[in-house]
């Protein structure tokens, strides 16, 4: 009798297991809950048309979940590409790299669409910080704190020069401050917020709070590089 035959899984690999099972729960959850707002954008998204899909926050969510299987198909095309070349970490680097995109364009796309008075109404700014966090709300500040999670979690990943709370903190403020000077240049109807820039900063490090496990070890890595084939010594 063999005894290891019997013995229970280590305890990381069940934690990771719990885990996994958890965030699918989760996002089962979710999709449940919004269904039917999805579901409504969803004749118009299938149709190709471009109002009523693509500029509603409906129609863009429901496109990005689509679209997630590609997302994993292009990050499987590159993981197996960078294994070839004897890449460290392809899955992880591949991973990152798809996850930040497919999670951060959607988010920026929402945070672009014009409002009724684009290009009409005159440009605002709100300099006062903490002044409009008080109006944002449960949702509005939820909605903040995501737009960049998705570049908070896999950056460091990604980048060993970005495993550090301090520089995803200010990575963070700086994509912020990108698309609020955006909305005001491009007159978009909407209120260019210091507010915004610092809940779009906070939910990029506590992301990146999340992904710590993973990025410490990136950055204990010695490179991430293709591995040099080993020299032949020469016919003496």
């Amino acid at each position: 009798m063999n005894p290891d035959a019997s013995l229970p899984p280590t305890p990381r690999r069940t934690r990771g297991i719990v885990l996994a099972g958890l965030a699918i729960l989760a996002v089962a959850s979710a999709l449940f809950v919004v269904r039917r707002p999805l579901m409504m954008s969803a004749p118009t998204c299938l149709a190709g048309r471009w109002h009523g899909c693509f500029d509603t926050f409906n129609g863009v969510v429901l496109m990005t979940l689509v679209a997630l299987p590609l997302a994993v198909l292009v990050a499987w095309a590159l993981a197996r590409r960078r294994r070839a070349a004897g890449v460290a970490s392809a899955w992880r680097m591949s991973l990152a790299e798809v996850g930040m995109v497919h999670g951060t364009v959607p988010f920026v796309w929402m945070t672009m669409m014009p409002g009724g008075g684009d290009g009409t109404l005159p440009a605002r700014v709100s300099l006062v910080p903490l002044r409009d966090l008080v109006t944002m709300g449960p949702l509005g500040i939820g909605g903040n704190l995501l737009v960049f999670a998705a570049l908070g979690f896999f950056a460091p990943i990604r980048f060993t020069a970005m495993a550090s709370v301090p520089r995803i903190l200010a990575l963070g403020a700086g994509c912020s401050l990108l698309v609020e000077t955006a909305q005001y240049v491009l007159r978009l109807d909407r209120v260019s917020s210091v507010d915004d820039v610092l809940v779009n900063a906070v939910g990029a490090a506590l992301a990146a709070l999340a992904s710590r496990r993973w990025w410490r070890r990136t950055a204990e890595a010695p490179s991430d590089r293709p591995r040099p084939a080993p020299a032949q010594a020469s016919a003496g």
